[in-house]
């Protein structure tokens, strides 16, 4: 890759920094009074649609309903120091500065693919009905909530499919080794040790993928990375139904209506790009469902303040506040 396409694809990873080192290094009282002043403002918001989406989105992400008490592995705000990434760090931080030192809490960093044994805030966590100790935070936010503004509308693009993406699970592997010379898609292994096999294909920035009518979202160890900024542009979304969701309520997704769904095997994709490259409205409804979707987590301000109520409620109800 070159340097000019490296500073492109990394350049919101320092911006991301930069600013998170100012989020988490004010003085303590500035916090706390930002703090009251963000929960005053919602306890004193009438009752209505934007209330009810905001209790929705907290007791979603949170579904604590009973109390729970935390066990002695649990560690104190006060405490609480970089482990895994200064990624998860600052995205934690910036939280836990607004709350008690003495407050405790469980927190599982990284790729999450299993329910916790105790109540612990993670980015990620399985689609299932008994999920109510993984406690969803926007976690990795740098690598997982980048959009981009996209020029090209739905007519201007490639009729083709597109997907890159570094093959390390065996159903990435296999999907590329059965779409790698089709026609009507452009997919390929970006991993450097397979450099040489037929399946590989070098980097393609986002503003090149953007230039396809279809982009395929395929999860890796758990979410797949790509799936916000796709259903932030102008093309149509393929997608397995996922096993796995973040703050981004991967779960609450509906296929026909956010994204189009494909069978777990890819079996019936070229079947299901036909019918889209024929039905051009539907396609497009479909891509402007899915923009109104997005259109929430860029409200800076309520993001914020649902993960603060999150957090609140997460020490409701383990008996701390």
């Amino acid at each position: 890759m070159s340097l000019k396409k490296r500073w492109k694809a990394n350049k919101h990873k320092f911006l991301f920094y930069g600013k998170g080192v100012f989020e988490i290094g004010l003085p303590k009282r500035y916090y706390h009074y930002e703090q009251r002043k963000i929960l005053n403002a919602f306890n004193r918001m009438p009752l209505g649609r934007d209330r009810y989406y905001i209790e929705s989105r907290v007791n979603y992400y949170n579904k604590l309903s009973g109390q729970s008490v935390l066990n002695q592995q649990a560690e104190r705000v006060g405490s609480f120091s970089k482990q895994k990434s200064w990624s998860y760090y600052i995205d934690m931080k910036r939280y836990l500065l607004r709350f008690n030192e003495s407050l405790q809490f469980h927190f599982l960093p990284g790729d999450v693919r299993n329910v916790p044994q105790e109540p612990a805030f993670v980015k990620s966590r399985p689609i299932t009905r008994d999920n109510q100790y993984s406690i969803l935070l926007k976690l990795n936010r740098v690598r997982h909530y980048y959009f981009v503004n996209d020029p090209l509308s739905f007519d201007e693009k490639r009729d083709k499919l597109v997907w890159r993406g570094a093959c390390h699970q065996s159903h990435r592997q296999a999907f590329v080794k059965q779409y790698y010379a089709h026609p009507l898609c452009d997919v390929g292994d970006t991993r450097k040790g397979v450099q040489g096999d037929p399946c590989a294909r070098p980097f393609m920035s986002i503003s090149e993928q953007l230039q396809y009518k279809f982009i395929l979202s395929i999860e890796g160890n758990d979410v797949a990375t790509n799936l916000k900024w796709i259903m932030a542009s102008n093309s149509l979304c393929f997608m397995a139904k996922p096993k796995y969701e973040t703050w981004f309520m991967e779960g609450v997704l509906k296929p026909g209506y956010h994204y189009v769904e494909v069978a777990d095997d890819y079996s019936d994709l070229e079947e299901k790009m036909a019918y889209y490259s024929c039905h051009l409205g539907e396609a497009k409804q479909i891509i402007q469902n899915a923009n109104d979707y997005v259109k929430p987590f860029l409200n800076y301000q309520q993001e914020h303040l649902i993960g603060l109520l999150v957090m609140q409620k997460y020490f409701e109800k383990t008996g701390q506040l």
